[in-house]
């Protein structure tokens, strides 16, 4: 079918989209490198005409919004923090707003796109969803690229669907949900400049990165499935496992990064023995280089999935051996788990941790790990440790301890699922920095979380 037609009816100027904008509209932005330029240039030249519009949006990745350099004219809420949200946060510009990653298709379904007002129900209706596309293909089809995520489920309920076309978005095969077609699409954008995707190079691994990543290859085997986040660990993790001799590994994530390419070019993750999506890495979003946008080009060994799949704990439990890896930012003697804030400062997001953690513990044979660095030094240089007795006032738990399964440190991996209280708290300071132990030890006996039977000796 010949939709050239269609597609002209519907085109227009960035400019011409914008206009449509009124003050105190709702306006969802695709996420991550789904993030409008065009557009978001165009409604940033009327804000002395705006007032109050809200932008929602996840983990925005560079060029920095025009609209968010703007106080007053625009609020933006975020789902996930990013580097930019920090700082519009400490300006008092940006809001997170907390939810269950996997919840999110069907919440702007059922809850977001409704124009009733009740005690579940946000009280306006989204007015405009502008996502940055691949050209429309044959079919009629735009392609979410490297973002697949909510951006159907959000389309789907706005008022006014736009897609922004960017040449650079690479084809990503589905999966579910992977694009939207020319039918439910209200107006497109062509970009009148050659705007390149956020190149984000793979972030080095440290020491005590590598540390990590040695720690974990004990507990990977043959025919396991992995989950892996950005960062220094998972690309050393990523690096060993390529090098390794162990077969047949799976992929399933909400995340594809560069730790996976080397992977499954070199045969040990294949996809084999996994349950579902089989011979494929099921993932929902990408972030990294060009090089890895580029390898997701027309790529059949992956799979563009919505998040309310990838990440869904029954999707998740289905496949045996799961094995999920994230990192946090503080762990306290309880095993609770803060991956998300520095006392009031939002510095990240619960993201799909809560999912693959409680995903997990339904697989068989399935563990989840919780890894951080046993230290931090502050700007002064002093050492401070992120095994603490509690969190300081209103830092986040993001995940509670009942769901805790292994937790790593540069000093060892601990198992403290179904445990009591003290062994959890002995257990936790085993695999502290040894010049914080003593103190850890003390306070743990304040709080009535320790024994003398213990095996560290005290």
């Amino acid at each position: 079918m010949d939709y050239s037609a269609e597609y002209k009816s519907k085109l227009r100027t960035a400019e011409e989209v914008a206009a449509m904008v009124k003050s105190h509209d709702l306006i969802d932005y695709g996420h991550f490198n789904g993030k409008p330029v065009m557009f978001d240039t165009a409604l940033a030249k009327r804000a002395e005409e705006l007032h109050g519009v809200e932008i929602w949006t996840a983990v925005s990745v560079p060029p920095i919004p025009e609209t968010a350099k703007i106080q007053n004219s625009f609020i933006y809420n975020d789902w996930q923090f990013s580097m930019m949200s920090r700082v519009l946060q400490s300006l008092d510009r940006c809001y997170y707003s907390p939810i269950i990653y996997h919840m999110a298709p069907p919440t702007y379904r059922n809850y977001l796109g409704e124009d009733r007002i009740d005690d579940r129900i946000i009280e306006q209706k989204r007015e405009m969803c502008v996502i940055q596309t691949a050209p429309m293909d044959k079919g009629g089809f735009f392609n979410f690229g490297a973002q697949n995520s909510e951006s159907s489920a959000k389309l789907e309920v706005a008022r006014k669907a736009v897609v922004e076309i960017n040449p650079n978005t690479p084809y990503c095969y589905g999966g579910s949900e992977e694009g939207v077609h020319i039918s439910q699409v209200d107006y497109i954008i062509e970009q009148s400049e050659d705007i390149p995707l956020a190149d984000v190079p793979p972030t080095p691994p440290s020491d005590v990165d590598q540390a990590i990543a040695g720690i974990l290859m004990e507990h990977i085997h043959d025919g396991c499935c992995i989950q892996l986040g950005i960062g220094g660990m998972p690309n050393a993790l990523g690096k060993l496992l390529a090098d390794s001799d162990l077969k047949d590994l799976g992929g399933h994530t909400e995340m594809f990064v560069e730790s996976y390419v080397d992977m499954i070019e070199n045969g040990i993750m294949n996809g084999r023995k996994k349950e579902v999506d089989k011979w494929r890495v099921a993932f929902s979003f990408a972030i990294g280089s060009t090089k890895l946008y580029e390898y997701m080009d027309h790529n059949a060994k992956l799979a563009s999935y919505h998040v309310n799949y990838t990440n869904n704990p029954q999707v998740i439990g289905q496949i045996s051996n799961f094995r999920a890896i994230n990192s946090c930012v503080q762990v306290d003697l309880y095993n609770q788990i803060n991956a998300e804030s520095n006392g009031t400062v939002q510095i990240s997001g619960n993201g799909g941790l809560w999912d693959f953690v409680c995903g997990t513990l339904w697989s068989p044979g399935g563990k989840s790990f919780m890894c951080l660095p046993s230290t931090f030094t502050d700007k002064e240089g002093n050492l401070h440790s992120r095994i603490v007795p509690t969190f300081s006032p209103c830092s986040i738990t993001t995940i509670p301890r009942q769901m805790v399964d292994y937790i790593v440190t540069e000093y060892g991996a601990i198992y403290v699922a179904y445990q009591p209280t003290w062994r959890r708290a002995e257990k936790i300071i085993s695999i502290s920095h040894p010049k914080f132990q003593d103190e850890l030890i003390a306070e743990a006996q304040k709080m009535k979380i320790w024994t003398r039977t213990n095996r560290l000796g005290y």
